[in-house]
């Protein structure tokens, strides 16, 4: 289906994926801000796990209180290692009381699947044979509500299940663009359908991989096995927030789960390095594994996402830095191919993010 709309496809996990169509990467960024993108997204990892107290087992492996999920709600978590890492970032949503749905990164799946299965003995674990597509932007809303019923009653990281003409799906209120959008989960045969049925409204454009890498990064989302990895925990990355109160250090149920030590530890008494955002000198980004230098030329950190913003119309990237670099305003360098560089760090997103709330 791709091939027809002319995408250039390029190998990505395993999987032979549209990098962009026609127009471009800037084109369909814009587009995904402005109106509505369609994104192929069918090689992330969709997972079931169910099973007889499948909550708490779950919990011992995440650091979310998954029992103050009411049925169809979701919360973005982690699976951590006993070094407090991130083994994968993910979405998690209740389907049922012991049932939960894990929407994985497709180059980790099969081993958050082993992972899974490995700590969870008792619990019947699935990868499911699903399609996925993201319509992502400011008018998916209206897109979607006039093929299906009702979607204006979820917000951001609600779920449910609904119907596409006679194709059957579950439509999720979340995606990876900042963007207020929907994921719809299908099974594979009808998904070239739902895709056809949403290009035919003038508003719907495709947009691929590069586009995608763009707009998550503008709204400042990690990407595993770049801003986050087996060696960065949560707290490190700046993404505390996302530990449910309950599970943090002096919270009502702190800890419990895998990694959860040094986690809290680092909650307690800080960490040595930090995420932060950067804008870039001149027009040309400092990519991932670039080395960061203070004025004394002495290495105090590395770059691990970069790319041109279109919204900005200047390069920004995302870095680890020793802590007493990560204020805002510091200016660090770097030596690349074309010299030295320069960069401050700012605040992150750098475009703020729409989703629905309430």
């Amino acid at each position: 289906m791709h091939l027809d709309y002319r995408a250039r496809m390029v190998p990505f996990a395993g999987y032979i994926m549209p990098m962009q169509y026609p127009g471009g990467i800037l084109n369909e960024h814009l587009h995904c801000r402005t109106s509505a993108a369609l994104f192929d997204v069918s090689h992330m990892g969709q997972i079931t796990v169910k099973g007889l107290d499948a909550t708490l087992q779950l919990e011992r492996l995440m650091p979310t209180d998954l029992s103050a999920l009411k049925i169809g709600d979701g919360c973005y978590s982690f699976l951590t290692n006993e070094d407090g890492g991130v083994i994968d970032d993910l979405i998690v949503t209740r389907i049922e009381s012991d049932t939960f749905s894990l929407i994985v990164n497709a180059l980790n799946k099969l081993e958050d699947l082993r992972h899974l299965s490995q700590n969870l003995p008792n619990l019947s674990i699935q990868l499911n044979d699903r399609a996925l597509l993201a319509l992502q932007g400011p008018s998916a809303s209206d897109v979607l509500d006039s093929l299906t019923s009702d979607l204006d009653s979820l917000s951001f990281m609600q779920s449910r299940v609904s119907r596409i003409q006679r194709i059957d799906c579950s439509i999720s209120r979340t995606g990876y663009t900042g963007e207020d959008g929907f994921e719809i989960s299908l099974p594979p045969d009808g998904a070239s359908d739902v895709a056809q049925i949403l290009l035919k409204d003038e508003r719907v454009g495709w947009a691929g991989l590069g586009a995608r890498d763009t707009l998550r990064l503008e709204s400042g989302l990690c990407l595993h096995g770049q801003d986050l990895t087996n060696d960065r925990t949560p707290v490190e990355a700046g993404l505390g927030w996302s530990i449910s109160p309950s599970r943090c250090y002096g919270g009502s149920a702190e800890g419990g789960y895998i990694g959860s030590q040094k986690i809290m530890q680092q909650q307690r008494d800080g960490v040595d390095f930090m995420r932060v955002g950067l804008t870039v000198q001149g027009r040309v980004p400092v990519r991932a594994g670039t080395s960061l230098l203070n004025e004394s030329g002495e290495i105090v950190g590395k770059v691990t996402s970069g790319s041109f913003s279109p919204i900005l119309n200047k390069p920004i990237s995302m870095a680890y830095v020793d802590t007493e670099y990560a204020p805002q305003g510091t200016k660090l360098f770097a030596e690349d191919r074309r010299g030295h560089r320069s960069l401050q760090i700012v605040s992150m997103p750098w475009v703020k993010k729409r989703y629905k709330r309430e």
